[in-house]
């Protein structure tokens, strides 16, 4: 490690954490990962990511330092929050219950 002299500056090689290009760093990431494990990012919305294979349907919605997971097969959503905990250590907040002020309901119908 070299040392700094007077008049010097230092150049940052990494985003940290609270500056302004530590959120696009973030989504960046993201985003490459999204697509290494096979997802396509929408060209209309570039916070959604969907996969879609073998007759089944898989979306992915990226909302500020929350993932929104959906699919019609239980086992690629595990598949999918193994892979981006190995990745990133994601927390599981369980099932979607409110989005952008709206409560999600469920029943058996739909």
């Amino acid at each position: 490690m070299t040392s700094i002299q007077p008049g010097q500056v230092c150049k940052l090689k990494k985003a940290l954490y609270g500056l302004k290009q530590a959120d696009r760093e973030r989504f960046t990431k993201l985003s490459s990962f999204f697509i290494s494990v096979g997802y396509t990012q929408s060209r209309n919305d570039y916070s959604l990511f969907i996969n879609s294979s073998n007759g089944f349907f898989t979306t992915l919605l990226v909302y500020v330092d929350d993932i929104i997971l959906a699919r019609n097969d239980k086992e690629e959503i595990d598949r999918v929050k193994e892979a981006l905990n190995k990745t990133f250590k994601i927390k599981d907040l369980g099932d979607l219950r409110y989005l952008l002020g709206f409560e999600v309901a469920r029943s058996k119908k739909g």
